[in-house]
């Protein structure tokens, strides 16, 4: 490979061109996850985020892109150690790909290329690990430095004096000198007395003024030497004046994880008793265990009499972290040792999707509430996780059991669409004739959701076509309302009634109309439905349809020989409510279809007295190609179209209906004119217009109403602004005023 083709050789440039290799060859990702978390390279949140992908590869690739994101220095670390100790065998090809990179660059950017082919060479002692035990991997090397120093110290002065504890020595060579002073691999005399079990030393030496959190060369303090040495008195001498039990070293590991990895039962008993005294409500040796899967120190903690349901300030046990961190290890030796599992644990394991942990704590769960059990159960139905409903039912969760809305499981599975969910329900004898406090069935609410095989296989079931549900709604009208077209058929075949109707007296074909559905209403009237009935309100199908503004479904109702004239209890016939509503096109296709443009509701309005009262402009030049005689049709208060345009202040409409003939001085039933209409509610243009029209008669200024009122007068009593505006140009055009 030459350096034209690789730019940049650091750690990011390799995750990205060795990506897919990384991706196929990573199997551990867990373990991987888990390491880098615990090195602080990557956020606990992380874990959270990966437990959203099924797939080795989607996860794997999520996890390099989160990799990526967190820098240079997190790559590096991925690689060296992270990606060595769990997975070596990847580890060493990426190794290799370097190593042939290196041959072919020569310049400042050998940033990963030094640090993954020399780094081994600097720790000959480090060895593949099991990372979930928190091993010090750089415990030997340690363990074989301290005893050659050992030997060093004892020819050589003040070393020699603290290693072997000759206090007098020990004074004579201090004087004049700094007690925390650096020696050899960067220890203080104090480091050098605890890796022997100086206890005199040690007092002496704190008693001077050394101090406690002095660092080594591995980050290590006084206790880490006495704890990893496993000197029982040195370590309580340390404790007892005060010394961190929760330092970590430049490998994130505490004294007591040195411990636990040399075996020294007697000093992680000491640190953990230290801990009981004087560390309440917080964060636990155990705690840490757990969120790093260190089940090995766990063991030791509980054995050495750490209460294993102990909780931190955050009031977490254990269990819960281990839980929480997919600890699995750690979470089966706090379970063997009584750890309580209650609901908060149980949702955790949920949420985190993870079969093996979930089936473990259920293993273990003895008192766990019946409550906390069937919460879990309708959390499992919402997301469709059918291991989880399946190992709940088998530990003795109701599979009937109802919520808070009264639903049961296999209800709740069905109104979700969640086919899993379902079928492991109906496997697992979940009764499928419940309903809800509405009378909705599963049936009902499969057919709500959609699914077309859940519907079909209820149907297969035996369960009832007609039965009635919410509003006395059977299935063929959820059909009808959602738009399901393609079960209508379905539903027939298992004997549903196609003029069934609800509390409203709708049919089916009622609902499929007001909705909009043509599909589904070509399919109703294909099964024969009836086109003729009328619902509580009087309404046909064709009544609902034309409120749509679509015109399919009327042209379907039409050609299957619905009455275009047909009236409501409110004598409106469809063409009213397609005016009513502006649609122009429905509008048209009535009229072709014989739509009467005369027809009087009860009020005795025509359409197009609700076209000009409404302002629908398009609608009214329908209704006026159509039919122009009636644009002086008066309603039960004698009012023409031109009158309601003018309450409404629909301009617009002025000039179309004035130019067919609209009678520009009609009165009503109060004697007032349009022009008294408009002036009486403020519509200072439509006056104008009105006041401007010179293709025919203008409107009378002077005509005077039943209470004897002028036009002018009329506005006149108002004192809004536009009043007045209208009071002014009523009074110019009357000459009163100039």
């Amino acid at each position: 490979m030459h350096s034209a083709k690789f730019p940049n050789p650091y750690a990011i440039e390799v995750v990205h061109l060795k990506k897919k290799d990384l991706i196929e060859g990573i199997s551990k990702t867990e373990h991987l996850l888990n390491l880098l978390i615990d090195k602080g390279v990557l956020p606990p949140e992380t874990k959270v985020l990966m437990s959203f992908y099924r797939t080795k590869e989607e996860r794997n690739s999520k996890f390099l892109d989160v990799l990526v994101s967190q820098g240079e220095r997190a790559c590096r670390l991925f690689f060296y150690p992270c990606l060595k100790l769990v997975e070596p065998d990847l580890y060493q090809s990426i190794r290799t790909y370097v190593g042939e990179i290196n041959k072919n660059v020569r310049d400042a950017r050998r940033q990963l290329i030094g640090y993954l082919l020399e780094r081994d060479k600097e720790e000959p002692h480090a060895h593949k690990s099991d990372f979930t035990l928190q091993n010090n991997v750089y415990a030997a090397a340690t363990f074989k430095k301290g005893m050659s120093e050992a030997t060093e110290h004892k020819h050589d002065g003040i070393f020699g004096a603290a290693a072997t504890g000759k206090l007098s020595q020990l004074k004579e060579l201090l004087k004049g000198k700094d007690v925390n002073a650096l020696y050899s691999s960067q220890e203080t005399l104090l480091h050098i007395a605890a890796q022997h079990d100086q206890v005199a030393a040690i007092k002496f030496l704190l008693g001077k003024g050394a101090k406690l959190d002095m660092r080594d060369s591995q980050g290590r303090t006084a206790l880490h030497s006495s704890a990893e040495m496993g000197h029982v008195s040195a370590t309580k001498e340390l404790l007892r004046m005060g010394a961190d039990i929760y330092a970590t070293d430049k490998h994130s590991d505490m004294p007591i994880n040195l411990a636990a990895h040399n075996r020294h039962h007697s000093i992680i008993k000491s640190i953990a008793e230290e801990e009981i005294r004087h560390h309440k409500n917080q964060r636990t040796f155990l705690h840490i265990a757990a969120i790093k899967n260190n089940y090995s120190l766990a063991k030791v903690l509980l054995q050495s009499g750490s209460p294993v349901d102990v909780k931190d300030n955050q009031r977490k046990t254990s269990l819960f972290h281990a839980v929480n961190h997919r600890s699995e290890n750690t979470a089966r030796v706090l379970l063997e040792a009584g750890a309580k599992v209650d609901s908060d644990i149980m949702e955790t394991a949920f949420s985190l999707n993870d079969q093996s942990m979930f089936n473990l704590l259920l293993n273990y769960a003895k008192e766990l509430p019946l409550d906390a059990m069937q919460s879990v159960l309708f959390r499992a139905v919402q997301r469709n996780l059918e291991w989880i409903i399946a190992a709940l039912i088998d530990k003795g969760t109701n599979v009937n059991s109802r919520n808070d809305l009264q639903y049961t499981p296999l209800l709740l599975a069905a109104e979700l669409g969640n086919m899993d969910a379902f079928n492991m329900l109906i496997a697992k004898k979940a009764n499928v004739e419940d309903k809800l406090p509405s009378g909705n069935s599963a049936l009902h609410l499969a057919i709500q959701s959609g699914n077309v095989d859940m519907t079909k296989l209820l149907l297969e079931m035996g369960l009832n076509a007609n039965m009635a549900g919410s509003q006395e709604q059977t299935p063929l009208h959820l059909i009808a309302l959602y738009g399901r077209s393609t079960l209508v058929e379905e539903l027939i075949h298992a004997g549903a009634h196609v003029n069934a109707v609800d509390l409203k007296g709708l049919t089916p074909l009622h609902v499929a109309s007001q909705h909009g559905h043509s599909d589904t209403v070509s399919q109703l009237i294909k099964a024969g439905a009836d086109i003729h009935e009328k619902d509580k309100q009087g309404k046909t199908a064709l009544h609902w349809a034309a409120a749509q503004p679509q015109a399919i479904a009327v042209r379907l109702l039409l050609s299957a020989g619905a009455d275009a004239n047909a009236v409501n209890k409110e004598k409106k016939t469809p063409l009213h409510l397609a005016v009513i509503g502006g649609h122009a096109e429905v509008a048209s296709t009535l009229l072709a279809s014989k739509a009467s443009v005369k027809a009087k509701d009860m009020d005795g309005c025509t359409p197009l007295h609700y076209a000009a009262a409404n302002g629908h402009l398009d609608v009214t030049a329908v209704l006026l190609s159509a039919e122009k005689k009636n644009v002086n049709d008066k309603n039960v208060w004698r009012k023409t179209p031109l009158h309601l345009a003018s309450e409404h202040g629909h301009d617009s409409l002025i000039d179309l209906l004035l130019s067919n003939s609209a009678d520009i001085n009609a009165l009503d039933n109060n004697k007032d004119t349009p022009l008294h209409c408009a002036s009486r509610f403020g519509h200072l243009e439509f006056v104008q217009r009105l006041l401007s029209w010179t293709g025919g008669n203008g409107a009378k200024l002077h005509a005077k109403n039943n209470v004897n009122k002028t036009p002018l007068q009329v506005a006149q009593s108002q004192n809004t602004q536009n009043h007045q505006h209208i009071a002014s140009l009523l009074q110019k055009k009357m000459l009163l005023i100039k």
